[in-house]
C-alpha cells in the first residue's frame, strides 16, 4: 500500500529544475508518484515503503546538485542573496572574470589560457549537474547546453566569451532564484499573521503556552489588540474583529458568544473567551496556504503542454546545434570554426529556461496574488478555466441575497394568527434555514410548543407533528395540492410574490391557517457586480428553488435572466445545458448547491472561512461579495494575458537571435544574454501579478 512522504528540496527556483528532480525520483524503484511545486519547495511523494524510500530520494536529489532540508532548517529570517549559495557563485565567477581580466592585460599572450581557467573553474557546479542529470536518466538539461557551449567555446579559442557566458548564465539563475524567493514569500507571510503563543485557560488560570500546542476544545484568552491563535467559538465576552489577513475586509465585524472567529483575526476592543475548534494545523491560515501550496503544484494546461514540448524541444536544439556546426562546413567547405561557433550560439539561445518558466511564474503569481486578496482558485487549470467563463449562473438565497431574510408580513385566514405563527415555528425549531431562522425570529417571545417527527418535504416545505395534529409550513403551489385556497387569499399570496417576497402557507392538517411572507433583501454590492459582468461579456443568470415571481422581482432589480422553482436536480440539469453553450461558472454557498458546482465547469462557492465552502468548490471568495466573482473572472483574464505574453518574449527573442546568429551577427555572449534576459523579463512580467488589483 502507497505511503504519503513530504520533503522540502532546498535551491528549487525554476521549473525546469522540478522536471529534473521529479524525473529522477520517479525513476527510482519504490516510488509511484511524486509531484514537485518550485515555489513552495515542497516535494510530495507516493511511496511503498517511506522509510526506505526517503534515503533513495534524498541520494538522488543530493546527486542532481541540490538537497533536503527540514522546515526548522530553513532560515528564520530573509537572506541576502549574496549569503545564499547561488550569490556566492555568482560573486566567485565574477572575481574570476575580474582576474582574468586583469591578468589578460598584464600577460597577454596567457590571456586565453587565463579566461579559460576562470570559464572551467566557474563552469564546475554546473558541469557537476549536467553529469548527475545525465546519470540519473536526465541528460538534456540547461546545465548540459550551458556545458557544451563552453567548452565548445574554450576548444574554438574563444575562452574570453566562455567565461562570460559563464559569469552571465549564473547572474541569470541568481535573478530566478530571487523572484522566486520573492513569490514564495508573499503567501508564506500569511502564517506569520497566527501569533506563535496563546493564553490558555486552565481551572480559572491564564498562562502563556505554545499556539502549536492548543488542542480542539482548549480554552484561550484573547485581549483587545490581541491576534486569536486559533480558529474558535467566542464562549465569553464579544468584541469587534478585523479579519483583513483572511476576507481582505478591512472593517472590523462585531462578534458575540456563539460565534465563530478566525486564527490570524485581530481582537479590536474586548475581552473574549474563545473555545478552539481547530488544531494549529488545520486552521483557516493553514488551510488556505495549503490550497495555495496545492493549487500552485497543480499544472495548468499550458504549462502541461509547454513540459510536453520541452522534452523534445532541448533534444531538437541540440540536433539543430550539431546540424548548423557540421553540415555547412562538410557540404560546401564552409570554415569549421566559423559555424561550430554559430552552432555554439544556437545551443546558448535555444536554453529553455525562458520558455518553461514563462507559464509557472504567472500562474504562480497569480494564484498567490488571489490568495492575498480573498481569492482562492485550486489550481492552474481553475485559474485558466475562469478567464473562459462565458454564463455565471447564480443562487439566490445567501449568494444574491444577504441570506437573512425577515418576516414582512403575516395573514391569517382562520384562527389567532399569532397562534399559527407559534405552530409555524414549532415546526422550524432545530433548523439552520434562513427562512426558519426568519421565522423564529418573529415568533421570540412566543410559547413554542413541541414538535416531533419532523421532516423536509424536498423543496415543498417541512411538516411536523405538533399538539397531535399535522403542521406543514409549505410552498403556496404544494398548499393548493393539500387543500383549498380561496381567490381573495390568492391574490394576496401572487401580490406578495411579485413584491418578491417568499411566502409560506402554514397548516393544519388540511386547514390553511394563514401565511407568512417573507423578503431577503440583495446584497449591497450585487447591482454593481451585474453590470461589471456584463461589460466583461459574461451572461449572468438566477437560479432559485423560491417562486417565479419572487425570482423574476429580484431579477429585474438586477437586469438579469432568472430561472425559478427549481429542485436540486433541477439545477443540475439546466447547468449541463448552459455547459453545451460554453465554459460556464456556478456561485453558490458550497452545501445546497454542491451538486451544480460540481457539475460546472467552474464551481465557485461564497466562502466566509468555513470548512465547507473551502473543500466543495474549484474556487472559493473569502470576502463573501458577489463583486468577486468579476475579480476573479479579471484575475484569471490578466493571468492569461502575461502568459501570452511570456510566451511571445521568451519564443520571440529566440527567433530574432537564431536569425541574427546564422547571418554572422550574434556572439556566445549575446546568446546567453538573450536567454538570461528573457527570463528576467518574463518573471518580471509574471510578478506585476503579485501587486495587480482586479477590476470589481
Amino acid at each position: 500500500m502507497a505511503e504519503s512522504l513530504t520533503l522540502k528540496v532546498d535551491g528549487m527556483d525554476c521549473p525546469s529544475c522540478a522536471s529534473k528532480v521529479e524525473g529522477a525520483v520517479c525513476a527510482l524503484p519504490g516510488v509511484e508518484g511524486a509531484t514537485l511545486n518550485y515555489s513552495s519547495q515542497k516535494l510530495k511523494l507516493e511511496v511503498v515503503n517511506a522509510g526506505e524510500a526517503e534515503a533513495k530520494v534524498t541520494r538522488a536529489i543530493e546527486k542532481l546538485g541540490y538537497r533536503i532540508i527540514s522546515e526548522e532548517a530553513a532560515p528564520a529570517a530573509p537572506q541576502g542573496w549574496w549569503q545564499t549559495r547561488k550569490g556566492r557563485l555568482v560573486i566567485v565567477s565574477g572575481a574570476l572574470l575580474a582576474l582574468a581580466t586583469v591578468l589578460s592585460v598584464v600577460l597577454p599572450e596567457y590571456a586565453d589560457y587565463v579566461f579559460a581557467g576562470a570559464g572551467l573553474l566557474a563552469l564546475v557546479p554546473l558541469a557537476k549537474k549536467a553529469v548527475m542529470g545525465t546519470l540519473a536518466g536526465q541528460p538534456f538539461t540547461i546545465e548540459t547546453l550551458v556545458t557544451i557551449a563552453v567548452i565548445g567555446a574554450i576548444f574554438i579559442d574563444q575562452s574570453a566569451e566562455a567565461a562570460i557566458v559563464v559569469f552571465l548564465f549564473l547572474i541569470g539563475e541568481l535573478l530566478e532564484m530571487i523572484a522566486a524567493t520573492k513569490a514564495r514569500r508573499s503567501v508564506e507571510a500569511l502564517a506569520d499573521l497566527v501569533p506563535k503563543t496563546a493564553l490558555l485557560v486552565v481551572d480559572g488560570t491564564v498562562r502563556e503556552v505554545p499556539a502549536s500546542a492548543l488542542e480542539i476544545g482548549d480554552i484561550v484568552e484573547v485581549r483587545p489588540g490581541g491576534y486569536v491563535p486559533a480558529d474558535g467559538v467566542i464562549v465569553e465576552g464579544e468584541s469587534s474583529f478585523n479579519e483583513a489577513s483572511i476576507t481582505g475586509e478591512s472593517i472590523p465585524r462585531h462578534k458575540e458568544a456563539g460565534e465563530d472567529v478566525f486564527a490570524g483575526s485581530v481582537n479590536a476592543d474586548g475581552l473574549v473567551r474563545i473555545e478552539t475548534t481547530a488544531t494549529a494545523d488545520n486552521n483557516i491560515i493553514a488551510r488556505i496556504l495549503q490550497m495555495v501550496e496545492e493549487a500552485e503544484a497543480s499544472k495548468s494546461p499550458t504549462a502541461r503542454f509547454i513540459d510536453e514540448f520541452s522534452v523534445y524541444y532541448t533534444p531538437g536544439v541540440i540536433v539543430l546545434a550539431a546540424l548548423i556546426a557540421f553540415v555547412p562546413p562538410l557540404a560546401v567547405g564552409a570554415d569549421l570554426t566559423e559555424w561550430i561557433y554559430k552552432g555554439l550560439a544556437i545551443l546558448l539561445i535555444g536554453c529553455p529556461c525562458a520558455l518553461v518558466l514563462s507559464t509557472p511564474a504567472a500562474v504562480t503569481s497569480g494564484i498567490s496574488s488571489g490568495a492575498r486578496q480573498g481569492l482562492l482558485m485550486k489550481g492552474g487549470a481553475v485559474l485558466e478555466a475562469v478567464g473562459r467563463i462565458s454564463r455565471v449562473a447564480f443562487d439566490k438565497t445567501g449568494t444574491l441575497t444577504k441570506g437573512a431574510p425577515k418576516v414582512t408580513d403575516m395573514i391569517g385566514f382562520s384562527g389567532d394568527p399569532q397562534e399559527m405563527l407559534a405552530l409555524a415555528a414549532a415546526v422550524e425549531s432545530g433548523s439552520s434555514h434562513p427562512l426558519a431562522l426568519a421565522v423564529l425570529e418573529r415568533a421570540e417571545g412566543l410559547d413554542i410548543p413541541e414538535a416531533t417527527e419532523s421532516q423536509a418535504l424536498q423543496g415543498r416545505g417541512v411538516q411536523a407533528q405538533v399538539n397531535g395534529a399535522t403542521i406543514t409550513v409549505a410552498s403556496p403551489r404544494y398548499a393548493e395540492s393539500l387543500t383549498t385556497i380561496d381567490a381573495v387569499h390568492l391574490q394576496s399570496i401572487r401580490d406578495l410574490e411579485a413584491a418578491g417576497k417568499t411566502v409560506a402557507i402554514v397548516l393544519r392538517d388540511k386547514e390553511a391557517l394563514g401565511l407568512l411572507a417573507m423578503r431577503d433583501e440583495l446584497r449591497e454590492d450585487a447591482r454593481a457586480a451585474m453590470t461589471r459582468l456584463k461589460e466583461m461579456g459574461v451572461a449572468p443568470i438566477m437560479l432559485t428553488g423560491d417562486n417565479a415571481l419572487t425570482g423574476k422581482a429580484l431579477a429585474d432589480e438586477l437586469g438579469i435572466e432568472v430561472k425559478a422553482e427549481l429542485m436540486p436536480a433541477d439545477k443540475l440539469e439546466y447547468i449541463s445545458r448552459l455547459g453545451d453553450q460554453g465554459t460556464v461558472g456556478m456561485v453558490g454557498d458550497g452545501i445546497n448547491d454542491a451538486p451544480a458546482l460540481a457539475r460546472a465547469d467552474v464551481g465557485i462557492a461564497m466562502g466566509g472561512g468555513t470548512d465547507v465552502a473551502i473543500e466543495t468548490a474549484d474556487a472559493v471568495l473569502l470576502h463573501e461579495k458577489v463583486t468577486d466573482v468579476p475579480a476573479l473572472i479579471d484575475l484569471s483574464r490578466e493571468t492569461m494575458k502575461v502568459i501570452k505574453q511570456n510566451i511571445t518574449i521568451a519564443l520571440g527573442l529566440k527567433a530574432v537571435f537564431l536569425v541574427t546568429t546564422l547571418f554572422g551577427v550574434t556572439t556566445l555572449w549575446m546568446a546567453i544574454f538573450a536567454d538570461t534576459g528573457a527570463t528576467v523579463l518574463v518573471t518580471i512580467n509574471a510578478l506585476r501579478l503579485l501587486g495587480y488589483k482586479p477590476k470589481r
